[in-house]
C-alpha cells in the first residue's frame, strides 16, 4: 500500500464519525425547544406559627422556521394555621389560605428579521385575593430590539388588545379595548449571573394593570440555577379595602430544559 493510500483510508473512516458528532452539536445548538425552563420554590414554617408558601412557573417554547410559540404558566398558593378559642374556653386549629393564584398564557409570534416579530397572545388569571379576581386578555403586539450589546440586550412589543374582567367589588363583568405593552431587560453581569426584568402593562378605560418581574439569576451548570425575584403588580381602580400595590419576594431553583 503506497503512503498516499495509507493516509488516506483513515480519514475517509474518520469522516462519517467527525460529521456525525458536528451534527449532533448543531442540533443541540438549534433545538426547537430552547429557551424552555421552570422555576420553583417552597417554604414552611413549624411551631408557635404554621404556614406554608408555594410558587412554581413553567415556560415552554418551541421556534418552528419563523414562527415562535410559547407557553407560561405561574402558580401561588400561600396558608397558615391559626388557633381560635371558643366560648367554651377550647380552642380549634384552623387553615387560612392567603394567596391563590394561577396565571397562564399563550402565544405565536412571526419572526420578521433578527430581533423584529409580530405576535398574538391570549392570557388569562385567577386571583381569589384581588378586586379582579378573573381577567383575560387577547392582544397583537409588534416587537423589536431597541438595544443589543454584547452584556446588555432590551426588548420592547406593543399593540392593541381586549380585556375581560370581574370584579369582586360589585360582582360585574366588563369588556373593553386596551393598549398592550411588554419590556424585557437582560444584563448580564458575569458568565453565569443575569439581572432580567420583565414589565407587563394593559392600560384601558376603567383599570390599568401593570406587573414587574425582577429577577437575578446564578446558573450553577447548563440546566440548574438559583434565582432570587422580586414582583410587583399594580391596579389603578381597585375597591376601598385592597390596595393598589402587591408585592411577591421569591428565591426559587430554576431548571432549563435545553
Amino acid at each position: 500500500m503506497s503512503l498516499r493510500l495509507s493516509l488516506l483510508v483513515p480519514l475517509l473512516l474518520c469522516a462519517p464519525l467527525a460529521y456525525a458528532q458536528d451534527a449532533s452539536e448543531l442540533a443541540a445548538m438549534t433545538s426547537p425547544w430552547s429557551g424552555s425552563g421552570g422555576e420553583l420554590g417552597f417554604a414552611s414554617a413549624r411551631g408557635n406559627s404554621s404556614t406554608e408558601s408555594f410558587n412554581g412557573s413553567l415556560r415552554l417554547r418551541y421556534t418552528d422556521d419563523d414562527w415562535v410559540h410559547t407557553m407560561d404558566l405561574f402558580g401561588l398558593r400561600s396558608s397558615s394555621k391559626v388557633t381560635e378559642t371558643n366560648d367554651d374556653g377550647t380552642t380549634t386549629r384552623r387553615t387560612n389560605t392567603t394567596a391563590n393564584r394561577y396565571t397562564g398564557s399563550a402565544g405565536s409570534a412571526l419572526q420578521l428579521g433578527e430581533h423584529r416579530q409580530l405576535s398574538a397572545k391570549v392570557r388569562f388569571e385567577r386571583d381569589d385575593f384581588a378586586t379582579y379576581d378573573r381577567r383575560s386578555s387577547f392582544g397583537l403586539g409588534y416587537g423589536t430590539r431597541l438595544w443589543n450589546t454584547e452584556r446588555f440586550s432590551f426588548d420592547a412589543l406593543i399593540g392593541p388588545g381586549v380585556s375581560r374582567t370581574h370584579s369582586t367589588e360589585d360582582d360585574s363583568t366588563r369588556t373593553g379595548l386596551i393598549g398592550q405593552g411588554q419590556f424585557e431587560l437582560k444584563y448580564s453581569l458575569t458568565d453565569n449571573t443575569d439581572l432580567i426584568n420583565n414589565l407587563l402593562v394593559e392600560s384601558g378605560s376603567y383599570n390599568t394593570f401593570g406587573q414587574n418581574d425582577f429577577g437575578v439569576s446564578v446558573s450553577m451548570n447548563e440546566h440548574l440555577a438559583l434565582k432570587a425575584g422580586w414582583q410587583a403588580r399594580y391596579n389603578s381602580d381597585v375597591a376601598d379595602d385592597k390596595r393598589k400595590t402587591d408585592t411577591l419576594t421569591t428565591m426559587n431553583v430554576v431548571y432549563k430544559f435545553k
